[in-house]
């Protein structure tokens, strides 16, 4: 057997990992309608959302079930027809599985079991909200959604008040409002940030605002909490002039002091930190005197 290029194919099929648009569906792949055509069955987020997607292109393959509350039960019946020789494409609502949607238990069971595992590119709302946001995309972190609970939201939050790369969420739209209060009060009100809001849809929104303000642009225009919602911020930065140690840095140097000399621990310190050795010198000799 082969396969298009006429390359000798496996007798296990393959896992195709499509990604889908988030909106516009002009942005889908020629290669994903493809792999969507050709696959025996499609593990579907939703069969219900996805069906009018493969409607819409003339897509008639089966489509079965693969959620966050049947993963893990029902891979197995996937990992059984991939064993048997069949291919099957994983597909999520919207955009790349796996990315705040479901799949990874499927992935994980198809690799752990000898499986291909094919990423099939495509489209994806936070790389599509940093390309446009206009905050430094050489370093970022994504941190999916935070807690619905507004405590362990802030306590999140307050991770995440020192680190220094964009910082990457996603948010449902009933809680927009409240969860960019919450950054406004841990982050302070300058810290630049950007509301990417129903990304390649007719309304897109992408508002480039201090927290303060996007607050009160969010808050006096109701539009703006509704549809699917990527908020990022900017990292932290120190302020000019002022030195600090952040919390990393007095936690290695905690960490250090613990197995060796005051003066040694400090310069190593500031050889993994690039806090100056000086100034862990004395923040170290402050620390013993408070003991």
């Amino acid at each position: 057997m082969t396969d298009d290029a006429g390359v000798p194919k496996s007798a296990k099929g393959r896992l195709y990992v499509v990604a889908t648009p988030i909106g516009n569906l002009d942005d889908v792949s020629a290669r994903a309608l493809k792999v969507l055509a050709d696959v025996a069955l499609i593990a579907a987020e939703d069969t219900r959302h996805s069906i009018r997607l493969m409607q819409h292109f003339g897509i008639t393959t089966a489509l079965a079930a693969c959620h966050e509350h049947n993963e893990r039960d029902e891979g197995g019946r996937f990992l059984g027809r991939l064993l048997a020789g069949d291919d099957v494409a994983l597909v999520s609502d919207a955009g790349t599985p796996l990315i705040s949607d479901p799949g990874y238990h499927l992935v994980r069971q198809a690799r752990a079991a000898g499986i291909e595992v094919v990423p099939v590119p495509g489209a994806c709302a936070l790389i599509a909200a940093l390309s446009a946001a206009g905050l430094p995309s050489d370093r970022f972190i994504f941190e999916g959604f935070l807690p619905a609970k507004a405590v362990a939201r802030r306590g999140r939050l307050g991770q995440l008040k020192e680190e220094p790369r964009t910082l990457i969420f996603y948010e449902a739209p009933h809680r927009i409002l409240e969860c960019l209060e919450d950054m406004r009060s841990v982050f302070g009100e300058d810290r630049p940030a950007v509301l990417a809001r129903e990304i390649s849809k007719t309304f897109e929104t992408i508002k480039s605002l201090p927290l303060d303000q996007l607050c009160s642009f969010v808050a006096g225009d109701s539009n703006q909490q509704r549809g699917e919602c990527v908020v990022l911020v900017g990292g932290w930065v120190a302020p000019v002039g002022d030195e600090q140690i952040d919390s990393e840095a007095q936690r290695v140097l905690g960490l250090l002091l613990a197995e060796m000399p005051l003066k040694k621990a400090a310069a190593l310190a500031a050889e993994i930190t690039g806090v100056r050795k000086n100034l862990l010198y004395q923040f170290a000799l402050e620390l013993q005197k408070d003991k």
